[in-house]
């Protein structure tokens, strides 16, 4: 406990002293209304969710950027959300508050991703929930029961005839061994035997099905075995 708010004194007092001696930030950055008004804090100590004391500490921090900020916990992330009012604040605090120890952490301050308006257009509703897709794509989705105006049907290919196949098939006579790949010394050859037709004279030969077992009587088989006689 006494590290952590010895840690803030550090951070409250020489760090926004170092602020106020160097350079502005916002006169370094040439436009922050672009940049977002929250920032996520990562890897904070898990003590600070049920400690209300440094809870306070860690909000006193960034209060000290901007009074109107608001915090959201998130303890099973162990991560923080915070709002601040304008983008400028939300700069400062993430490069002075970046990789800096807090409790027994060091946290990571990253900006939270901005919601950006679907409406672009002048009298468009804009809102921050998702549009369905433009009706090109609707036709990919989803195919109407008629075709869209001007829709024209895609005339079938020509089928392809390989000649050569067809006449490497034509030259393979019955009887004959035919050579496909010839051998080489890591590679064996391969042979393709055609084998001859054959004209079975007589009846076919009638396959005979596996004979059934004789089923074993139910009441013999409850009876014990006799005994042997003497």
């Amino acid at each position: 406990m006494r590290y952590f708010t010895a840690n803030i004194d550090l951070i409250g007092e020489n760090m926004l002293d170092n602020i106020e001696d160097d350079v502005d930030i916002s006169e370094e950055l040439a436009d922050t209304s672009d940049l977002p008004t929250s920032l996520i804090i990562t890897n904070v100590d898990s003590n600070i969710f049920s400690d209300e004391n440094q809870k306070n500490q860690l909000e006193e921090i960034f209060q000290k950027f901007d009074e109107g900020a608001s915090f959201q916990y998130f303890k099973s992330f162990r991560r923080v959300r915070v709002n601040l009012t304008n983008p400028t604040a939300a700069a400062n605090a993430r490069i002075q508050c970046h990789q800096t120890k807090i409790g027994d952490n060091i946290v990571n301050c990253y900006f939270a991703q901005q919601i950006t308006s679907t409406g672009s257009k002048e009298g468009e509703t804009s809102d921050s929930y998702l549009q369905p897709p433009s009706p090109v794509r609707q036709f990919l989705i989803s195919p109407p029961a008629s075709p869209p105006v001007g829709w024209e049907p895609v005339g079938e290919a020509q089928p392809c005839i390989n000649y050569d196949l067809l006449t490497a098939l034509a030259k393979l006579t019955p009887g004959e061994a035919h050579e496909l790949h010839p051998p080489s010394r890591t590679q064996p050859g391969i042979v393709v035997h055609i084998c001859e037709d054959q004209n079975v004279e007589g009846p076919r030969l009638k396959i005979v099905q596996t004979r059934r077992p004789d089923s074993i009587d139910s009441s013999s088989s409850s009876s014990p075995p006799s005994s042997p006689t003497s």
